[in-house]
């Protein structure tokens, strides 16, 4: 099994609470945590993109890094972990995004790899004036479609020439063409979001759910199987969890109590106006999933809270869901969680055997 790092890009991390460590993202901070991962030996960091926050008091995501230029920086002082970056489909043209991979990809050479994000808070394009109307909900699967054909054809031949309805490319070029294969991660949690990944993605992103309910996600793993069953691809599924560990199962959840007990609602409040706008979003959506009051304080993602036997053996049953290819992981303090999580949790899990160094 695969471990992976959600890199803090956004301040806080993935916690909207005012009681829980407050940070600025900075590229030290991320390259560290990026390089701490690799000594661990990870496979992956992958970094989301943002272009507005919750605000309130902690004021949540208002402070991020843009995430190419990020993972190249990283690129070029790492080694050997696998680093993913996200477009934001509507902000960059997918014939300027796929020379950026390629860039990247010659920094990295086979370890540089793409997360399609289709978007889901209009607030972050209105502000920039890149919102289509709310009518987007309803082809933004269809758009990506387009965008990661002109992508894949571009990084396949180094040309392409598409008469779509979104795109439209007359002799586009592209050279050269990338070193090894550029992988594709893509969120959604709706079936058309997994029907989409099985066709072009090469990794489901997958919420974890529940506190300490390592399995709890094994439906979403179900629904991904019979999406890449209609398309013979090999798709798996990266789940993401929240790591809140202590010495003792008693003092982590005291941690994850007192984050809970700073949630800052004003934050959580514009999150839920911003889910809230996709009127046609199912119940297992990605916005639906994420705004639920019960555990919103960090996306309702899956939280493994205990001992550090205790996260061990949760993730190693996570890790033994039928379709998972990998778990990515995030932490309520990133350095000292990733230094812990290496050196405390990683030597007592069973599905892992890596030499630090």
């Amino acid at each position: 099994m695969d471990l992976g790092v959600f890199i803090p890009i956004g301040n806080n991390g993935w916690l909207i609470s005012t009681t829980s460590p407050q940070y600025k993202p900075s590229f030290d901070l991320n390259l560290e945590v990026c390089q701490l991962a690799e000594k661990y030996g990870f496979e992956f960091a992958l970094s989301m993109i943002k272009f507005r926050g919750f605000g309130g008091d902690s004021e949540f995501w208002d402070y991020n890094l843009e995430s190419f230029t990020l993972m190249a920086a990283i690129a070029a002082r790492t080694e050997k972990i696998k680093l993913f970056a996200s477009t934001a489909v509507l902000t960059l043209p997918p014939a300027l995004v796929a020379r950026m991979s390629v860039t990247v990809d010659s920094i990295a050479p086979g370890r540089f790899g793409v997360n399609i994000v289709s978007g889901w808070a209009p607030d972050e394009y209105r502000q920039m004036g890149l919102w289509p109307g709310d009518e987007y909900f309803g082809y933004r699967y269809d758009y990506s479609t387009e965008y990661v054909q002109v992508m894949q054809e571009l990084w396949k031949n180094g040309t392409c020439t598409m008469d779509g309805k979104y795109f439209q490319m007359d002799d586009c070029m592209c050279k050269p063409t990338p070193s090894h294969k550029i992988e594709l991660v893509c969120a959604g949690q709706s079936e058309r979001g997994m029907d989409f990944c099985a066709t072009y993605g090469d990794y489901q992103f997958i919420l974890g759910t529940g506190v300490n309910t390592p399995t709890a996600y094994a439906p979403a793993n179900e629904q991904l199987m019979k999406a890449k069953e209609k398309t013979g691809r090999d798709v798996g599924s990266y789940v993401l969890f929240m790591v809140i560990t202590g010495d003792t199962d008693e003092e982590a959840m005291a941690k994850w109590k007192k984050y809970n007990d700073g949630a800052d609602t004003k934050a959580l409040a514009w999150m839920a106006d911003q889910t809230d706008a996709d009127e046609s979003a199912s119940e297992g959506s990605t916005a639906k999933t994420i705004s639920l009051p019960e555990g919103a304080i960090n996306f309702n993602m899956g939280t493994l809270v205990g001992s550090y036997e205790s996260v061990a053996r949760m993730l190693d049953e996570a890790g033994s869901v039928p379709g998972t290819k990998g778990i990515m992981l995030t932490f309520d303090d990133f350095i000292e969680g990733m230094k812990v999580f290496g050196e405390k949790v990683q030597p007592l899990m069973k599905t892992r055997s890596v030499k630090v160094g």
